[in-house]
């Protein structure tokens, strides 16, 4: 019979006991699929004692992971414990000198050192493997490294925080304000006690420095990229968005343009009939547009213990099959550095909230700053409380929204100062950008 494959795991959360589970449960199946065994020999965690809620009587137990990277008895480590830092860097850069292959989880240690431990499993031939790092079960790794290998990639865009999309989704569809939501979202577990890695884009942001470096065979660097959060969300926006017929999402984007590659993570409006603006709640989707085939789309659960330990095991089955490919879809080597490409340099439509102050003039001074930087406008549309006067059009001003057509970012921005200046708006413009899908 052929060897097993000797698998170590680091890390006993809940996407390791998951990961234990599945095992056990497909034993024959990953057998049969894999042409060897698939065998969890060794363990890491912080507490022993600890119920899982999995049998680990069999399995050699490590407290120190670099200890468990280096042992001789496992051909494969499994980092599960995350952090761009310690342990998990260490543990990882021994397991690959050690000649043995690795899967992780870790988008923060990859989007940190992925051009680093690429390079170290590249010198020892061994894979290192990541699917569950961005987007959970859905294979879109996979899907760039190998499955479209023979297509020319102009643009990869996508839902890849879960915790965002269900407040929006909650925002629009129950009416509520993004402080209810974010309050309900923590709660429920969906998002942690302190949201801001979540809420302000970077987690999104990790996670597209990957897929960008897969797509355009790019240096995976996230400093490279523009990140915007949620925060500033209201209510009154995704009111506005679902009557022009669109829906506010957090989107990672990530487009050759003549410039360079632009990667950006923002609030933006998509078109209500696309696929991307029908993924609601937690879920997470990813699109690529790539040249000779018509845009794909791939949606499914974005986090989660079975989701995210389904893709840890894809990966570990493709090295139980002997499957390797460069961790990045190419050699190192040849993966070119990106440059933070300038929003203002961004061409597309824009949705602005103006509060216009009500008096002559007003609407005559916005329309000539707009003029003055050449930009067009699809609509423009006043509005009035239902309700009677708000505190704002007690005030006198009313909230006037403004669809653009294509423009740069640095004319609207030119443009909203120069408003500003002409002190027709009170308090701040708000401003999202329209995403074509």
């Amino acid at each position: 019979m052929t060897k097993p494959l000797r698998v170590g795991v680091a890390g006993l959360g809940t996407v390791g006991a998951a990961l234990i589970a599945q095992v056990a449960a497909q034993r024959a199946q990953l057998t049969a699929r894999c042409g060897r065994p698939i065998e969890i020999v060794a363990v890491c965690a912080r507490s022993k004692v600890k119920n899982r809620g999995v049998d680990l009587k069999k399995m050699k137990w490590f407290s120190d992971p670099v200890e468990l990277a280096g042992d001789p008895g496992i051909d494969l480590f499994v980092e599960l414990m995350g952090g761009s830092g310690d342990p998990a860097k260490t543990a990882v850069e021994f397991a690959l000198a050690s000649g043995k292959s690795v899967v992780t989880a870790n988008k923060a240690l990859l989007a940190k050192h992925g051009v680093k431990l690429a390079q170290l499993a590249e010198k020892s031939a061994v894979s290192l493997n990541y699917e569950a790092a961005v987007g959970a079960a859905i294979p879109i790794v996979k899907t760039l490294r190998e499955g479209l290998t023979g297509n020319s990639i102009n643009r990869i865009y996508g839902i890849l925080n879960g915790t965002c999309n269900y407040i929006l989704t909650r925002m629009e569809q129950e009416k509520l304000s993004f402080a209810e939501c974010l309050k309900q979202a923590q709660q429920l577990g969906y998002a942690e006690a302190n949201p801001a890695f979540d809420i302000e884009g970077h987690d999104t942001a990790q996670k597209l420095s990957l897929l960008a470096s897969l797509a355009f065979g790019t240096k995976v660097d996230q400093s490279a990229i523009y990140v915007e959060g949620i925060s500033s969300i209201a209510a009154a926006d995704l009111a506005a968005a679902d009557e022009l017929g669109y829906r506010v999402k957090l989107l990672g984007v990530a487009v050759k343009t003549p410039q360079g590659i632009e990667q950006r993570v923002h609030p933006t409006m998509v078109r209500k009939d696309s696929s991307i603006a029908q993924v609601m709640g937690v879920t997470n989707a990813v699109t690529v547009d790539a040249e000779g085939i018509n845009p794909i789309t791939l949606i499914g659960p974005g986090a989660g213990g079975a989701a995210t330990a389904s893709a840890v095991l894809s990966d570990i089955a493709d090295v139980a099959r002997g499957h390797m490919t460069p961790p990045f879809g190419r050699p190192t080597a040849s993966l070119s550095s990106v440059r933070k490409a300038p929003m203002q340099r961004h061409e597309g439509g824009y949705y602005i909230r103006l509060m216009a102050r009500d008096k002559p003039g007003t609407a005559a001074s916005i329309a000539t700053r707009l003029a003055e930087q050449e930009i067009s406008l699809e609509s423009i549309v006043q509005r009035h409380p239902k309700d009677g006067p708000s505190a704002d059009t007690a005030k006198g001003s009313v909230p006037v929204i403004l669809i653009t057509y294509a423009t740069s970012e640095d004319g609207v921005r030119k443009a909203l100062a120069a408003v500003g200046r002409d002190k027709v708006i009170s308090g701040r413009p708000q401003v999202i950008r329209i995403e074509k899908n």
